[in-house]
């Protein structure tokens, strides 16, 4: 097939005219309340479990209330605020962490449930001398229950963007 000048011109407008919807989509700005299903109350996640004083961690022991996920929520293009409870963490900052309804939770407490802790990746590494300041997240959202180093998370965010949050 030849390609003419009209044929390349078209497929450029066409391929840029799909583009611009992704582009434009604004995320949804969603709640720690949000993660929880729809009829699940968040009183009803009872969370029992041993502390371990010789590492001085919590091990948690929830109902099946707690790893209810909220599957409305797959594939969402989300804003949330939270804390950083760093995980990777190179010269420039941290790359993967668990985002955190509180300051300090999963550190040396009860953690939340899982429906209530999101592993989140980042390629733009945040800086390290901002990790106790709370921030705002955008990425897009995933049900994926998982075990991490520090707790089991029943969420999963590819960051795109992340900044300080504002009261």
């Amino acid at each position: 097939m030849n390609l003419t000048r009209r044929h390349v011109i078209a497929a450029g407008v066409a391929s840029a005219s799909l583009a611009r919807p992704a582009l434009a989509a604004s995320p949804k700005e969603i709640g720690w309340d949000d993660l929880i299903p729809p009829g699940v109350p968040y009183a009803e996640i009872i969370g029992e479990g041993d502390m371990d004083e010789a590492n001085d961690t919590w091990s948690p022991i929830f109902d099946a209330n707690a790893t209810k996920l909220n599957e409305a929520l797959n594939g969402a293009y989300v804003r949330l605020p939270g804390f950083i409870i760093p995980l990777e963490i190179g010269s420039a900052g941290v790359t993967d962490f668990v985002l955190v309804p509180y300051v300090g939770a999963c550190i040396h407490t009860p953690p939340p449930p899982p429906n209530q802790l999101i592993f989140a990746q980042t390629k733009t590494p945040w800086p390290s001398e901002e990790l106790w300041s709370p921030v705002w997240v955008v990425g897009t959202m995933y049900t994926q229950l998982q075990t991490t180093e520090i707790a089991e998370t029943g969420y999963a965010l590819k960051v795109d963007s992340m900044e300080i949050y504002e009261w």
